[in-house]
C-alpha cells in the first residue's frame, strides 16, 4: 500500500487542510483486501468546515480539548485510490505529529488484513465417486432380467 498526504496551511487564521490518498499494490488487491477504517489521533475540529479559527475561539480558546476524530481508510481491492481532505485544527506551531503516527496505525490495521487474507492458502481438490458394490448388486437383478427379456424376444422373432 501506498499512503500519499500532505498538509497545507495558509498565512494567517485559516486552518490547515489534510489531503491524502491510499492506493493498493496488485499483489493487495489480488488478495481480495476488504476496506480498512480505523479511528485516527487527528481531531476533527469543531465546527470543521469553517475555514478559519479566530484567536480566543474553538481550538484558540485557552481550555480547548478535541472532542472528536477523523476516520481513516483504505480502498478494497475493487475500490480507487480516493482523494481524501479533511480540516485541521488550527496551531501556532503547524505541529502535526498525529498525522504520521495515523497513517501508521492504519498501515498496520492493513497489514493485518492482508495476513489473514494471505494465510487462506490456494487450493484445487478432483475426485471420482462410482457404483458402490451394493449399488452394483442391487441393479444388476433388474439389468439381467431385462437382458433376458430382450434375448428372448429376438430370439422369438426371429
Amino acid at each position: 500500500m501506498l499512503i500519499e498526504w500532505n498538509i497545507k496551511k495558509e498565512r494567517g487564521n485559516l486552518r490547515p487542510v489534510l489531503s491524502y490518498r491510499a492506493q493498493l499494490e496488485e499483489h493487495e488487491k489480488a488478495l481480495a483486501v476488504p476496506e480498512v477504517t480505523i479511528l485516527s489521533t487527528i481531531p476533527r475540529p469543531d465546527e470543521h468546515t469553517q475555514k478559519f479559527c479566530y484567536p480566543g475561539t474553538l481550538e484558540r480558546s485557552k481550555n480547548y480539548s478535541p472532542t472528536a476524530f477523523y476516520t481513516l481508510e483504505t480502498p478494497s481491492h475493487r475500490g480507487h485510490a480516493e482523494l481524501h481532505t479533511m480540516t485541521l485544527p488550527w496551531r501556532e506551531d503547524n505541529a502535526y505529529p498525529e498525522v504520521e503516527q495515523s497513517f501508521a496505525m492504519l498501515r498496520d490495521a492493513l497489514e493485518k488484513e492482508i495476513r489473514k487474507a494471505n494465510a487462506s492458502v490456494p487450493m484445487e481438490e478432483k475426485g471420482v465417486v462410482q457404483t458402490s458394490r451394493e449399488g452394483k448388486q442391487c441393479v444388476a437383478q433388474s439389468v439381467a432380467a431385462a437382458r433376458f427379456l430382450r434375448l428372448a424376444k429376438a430370439a422369438r422373432e426371429a
